[in-house]
């Protein structure tokens, strides 16, 4: 037996004779989210499943993410192959291709939502439309560096920090820029804790910071359950293509909402939105393969993406400061950063930065009214630029 023709072919054959320079960058920032997620904890839910995902489609010559079949790639069929042919990661990404991933996560996140928080205070949609502001500056900016109308429209989406809805609306519109958007917008959320508190430091006092807002009234039963009936029926009489992301957004809620349905409302919480986060999140990362998301396109969609995310926090913040000098000091223009719909996690930085500023300050539940306002104003701008765009 020949001993050393055998250790070559083992090499050969081997990830580490085929691994590129695009694939070990690719692991490399794999790492770093990583890192990210089990030590500085930054939403570790998100970050850990799309870290790691991107890790295991970027171990080469693995075939997590082949297609054959041709199901995701016509160009990639190969004559005889079968569906269950492909990598085990491309299958189950085909549940983010076709939008059961997102609608389903709208549907946990809907039963884990309480828009008490909005319905005490009306005025919280203001922040949350505010804060859309990124969405609209991504697009122009996105149609001045020579994307079409449609990839700027999906692109822009990612300003919303909705990564279910930046998903969605790159399916129906940009399928082949579904990956970057994925990746960009999932990550963005995750980022929130560190992204968010220096734009808002910078468009504040420290005496805006310190306001205290007065108590929340109680919202009754009774407003808690029309409301998602109501938001339905507006939001998908008046922009259709948003009633697949609001009708399971408030699908969700009702569940929760109704109080006859406890177990189904345990069930769309916990269980199902955990396993949706994790299939989604995995696939979501595994689109992140070194030869295609390497490219300038790309990087482009990320920048694009971060001034998204940016000018939607100054937005929803600027707003929080005129709000502060109409009601003469009463607003704490911090809560308008949470008008991004990454719920929970952006009413939380309100919080913990109002703590910072005030330790007595309590901002959360303040807070949450513009957050799950912005979970409603990301998905109806989605409906709004499927509706001009939409071929």
């Amino acid at each position: 037996m020949d001993f050393l023709g055998v250790l070559t072919g083992i090499w050969e054959s081997s990830g580490f004779a085929a691994i590129t320079w695009q694939e070990g960058v690719m692991l490399l920032v794999s790492f770093g989210l990583l890192y990210l997620a089990v030590v500085k904890k930054f939403e570790p839910m998100l970050l850990i499943p799309i870290a790691f995902g991107m890790l295991l489609a970027n171990l080469p010559a693995t075939g997590l993410m082949a297609d054959p079949a041709g199901l995701m790639d016509a160009t990639q069929k190969v004559e005889g192959a079968h569906w269950y042919d492909d990598g085990v990661l491309r299958l189950i990404y085909a549940g983010v291709k076709s939008s059961i991933f997102p609608c389903l996560i709208f549907m946990g996140v809907g039963a884990m939502t309480d828009f008490g928080p909005l319905l005490a205070n009306p005025s919280s949609l203001l922040l949350g439309a505010a804060a859309q502001l990124g969405i609209y500056v991504a697009f122009i900016l996105a149609i001045l560096l020579g994307f079409e109308p449609a990839e700027a429209a999906s692109i822009a989406i990612i300003g919303g920090a909705d990564g279910p809805t930046a998903i969605f609306t790159a399916s129906k519109l940009a399928a082949d820029l579904l990956a970057p958007i994925s990746v960009a917008a999932y990550s963005y959320m995750a980022l929130i804790p560190l992204i968010q508190p220096p734009i808002m430091k910078l468009l504040t006092t420290k005496k805006e910071r310190e306001v205290k807002m007065e108590q929340l009234r109680k919202v009754s039963k009774k407003e808690k359950i029309l409301f998602p009936i109501i938001v339905t029926v507006l939001c998908a009489l008046l922009i259709p293509s948003s009633a697949p992301l609001i009708g399971f957004l408030m699908l969700g809620n009702f569940i929760r909402e109704c109080g006859v349905v406890e177990r189904l409302s345990d069930v769309s919480q916990n269980a199902l939105c955990n396993i949706i986060t994790i299939l989604l999140g995995t696939t979501v990362g595994a689109t992140a393969n070194g030869q295609q998301f390497l490219q300038l396109k790309t990087i482009g969609i990320i920048i694009i993406g971060l001034v998204a995310f940016s000018f939607s926090t100054a937005g929803g913040v600027l707003l929080g400061k005129v709000m502060y000098i109409i009601t003469k000091g009463k607003v704490n223009p911090l809560i308008g950063a949470a008008g991004v719909s990454a719920v929970p996690m952006a009413a939380r930085v309100a919080q913990a930065e109002g703590k910072k500023a005030n330790p007595t300050n309590f901002l959360l539940m303040h807070a949450m009214g513009p957050n799950v306002a912005g979970v409603i104003g990301s998905a109806v701008a989605a409906g709004f630029m499927m509706l001009l765009f939409q071929s």
